[in-house]
């Protein structure tokens, strides 16, 4: 039985837009009320997963939430009906109207984390929607992520969906964003690495800057709820340095796939006691495990952050050989450009680099890495995904239409407060629920 991995791309929402709600991410910040293009960020996002499954790679959609959520605003007291809220939160909190209006679940990196089968005791495929609750507006996400993932993994013969870990600080989870996983092929078992900032009950150093949002607490968690065994778990820290200097999710600073990692030199607290140790766990799975490990000297913690040269997705083809998906912006910055071309000129395990222009989604914080959900199904479980998700010819082109008809060019913070920005979202989301065959996902369809 053959099991490959896919890649689940969240659609981005109707409403995306340049709010600067992410402190700690450097381009949200620095977009702060820019003018946003949904139309475009959408459309980008779609033709990734377009290419990628033209190369030949399992390719699913995610749709989006709702948004603006309105039950977000009923919840902190803005009554009448749906067009009243967004008024009055538009005059009396418009912080909390942008809140409730993010279209940041497009990050599907932050969704869950997601153990494999092969790595289960049940052997199904367990999911945890992420708490996110470090931010407000991430924080509303998980409720619908978790009914989202129901829909496409509906068989429980096959799939586990729980719910998300308590909101509480002590537990705040960021999802895939800070997990990763390493194996010699993906249907045998593997080692699951968990990254996190801070510790709730552990004494340890902590960003001074910006917020650590994972903890090792959650990540503990996750792991003893998917029953993964110790032998084939590690948790590291992430360095706080490199919080501090925008890297607020590991994804920002390395990204693995099979038994490479792809790190910057200063990711990890005690880096090379993570090395040894993965190599270790790897080893009695049989599994080798390699390093590319970019020099500060090279490129800087800054240059990564400026270009979300990690941010990027590692593949592997059929043929074993590994492909990097980086944005645009890694071509523009010379130090990350010089790097990539003598890193590819050299013999693997990094054999060619993909460029896409995802310019609406970085201007916002996330690269190709966080518009994934990675999934790893055997041929039995991808049988079972609701059939409606998998991107080819005939669901891009619907799609695409569906990105033309609903949504705005234009959509600049002040458009929040338009009443029609609802209306039209819903039309949207409704038709694109017939589209996917998802059934009633929203609360306004239930």
């Amino acid at each position: 039985m053959q099991t490959l991995e896919a890649n689940f791309d969240g659609l981005v929402g109707p409403t995306h837009n340049y709010a600067g709600l992410s402190f700690g991410n450097v381009a949200s910040q620095n977009n702060e009320k820019s003018v946003a293009n949904p139309k475009a960020a959408a459309r980008q996002g779609l033709r990734k997963m377009k290419q990628l499954a033209d190369l030949g790679f399992a390719q699913g959609v995610l749709p989006p939430q709702e948004r603006p959520s309105i039950r977000l605003l009923r919840e902190l007291g803005f009554s009448g009906k749906d067009a009243d809220a967004i008024a009055k939160a538009a005059k009396e909190a418009p912080e909390l109207l942008a809140a409730a209006s993010s279209a940041s679940a497009m990050w599907t990196a932050n969704a869950a984390t997601v153990s494999p089968s092969a790595d289960t005791p049940d052997r199904r495929v367990h999911f945890t929607p992420a708490n996110l609750c470090s931010k407000l507006h991430r924080a509303i996400e998980h409720e619908a992520t978790g009914r989202t993932l129901g829909a496409i993994f509906s068989n429980a013969d096959h799939f586990v969906v729980h719910e998300a870990l308590p909101g509480t600080p002590a537990l705040g989870d960021e999802g895939a964003a800070n997990h990763t996983r390493f194996c010699a092929q993906y249907g045998e078992r593997g080692v699951e690495f968990f990254v996190y900032g801070r510790s709730e009950y552990r004494r340890g150093p902590e960003p001074r800057r910006f917020p650590a949002r994972q903890t090792f607490e959650a990540s503990r968690a996750v792991a003893q709820r998917h029953g993964l065994a110790v032998d084939s778990t590690v948790f590291a820290q992430q360095s706080p340095d490199v919080i501090d200097a925008g890297v607020f999710h590991n994804d920002v600073i390395a990204v693995g796939n099979r038994s490479t990692l792809f790190c910057h030199e200063r990711a990890f607290v005690e880096q090379q006691a993570v090395y040894d140790e993965l190599r270790t766990k790897l080893a009695a799975h049989g599994a080798p495990f390699h390093v590319i490990e970019v020099p500060d000297a090279q490129v800087s913690v800054a240059d990564a952050v400026s270009s979300y040269l990690f941010n990027s997705q590692l593949l592997s083809r059929a043929d074993g050989s590994q492909v990097l998906v980086v944005p645009q912006e890694c071509r523009e910055n010379p130090c990350v450009a010089n790097y990539l071309d003598e890193r590819v000129a050299k013999s693997g395990p990094i054999d060619e680099v993909l460029v896409f222009d995802l310019r609406e989604s970085m201007k916002n914080g996330g690269g190709p890495a966080c518009l994934r959900l990675r999934v790893a199904l055997s041929d039995a479980e991808r049988a079972a995904v609701a059939p409606g998700v998998w991107i080819d010819e005939k669901l891009f082109a619907r799609l695409d239409a569906w990105i033309e008809k609903h949504y705005r060019d234009r959509l600049a913070p002040q458009d929040l407060t338009d009443p029609m920005l609802l209306v039209e979202s819903r039309t949207a989301l409704d038709e694109l629920t017939q589209i996917l065959g998802l059934g009633s996902l929203y609360d306004f369809q239930r």
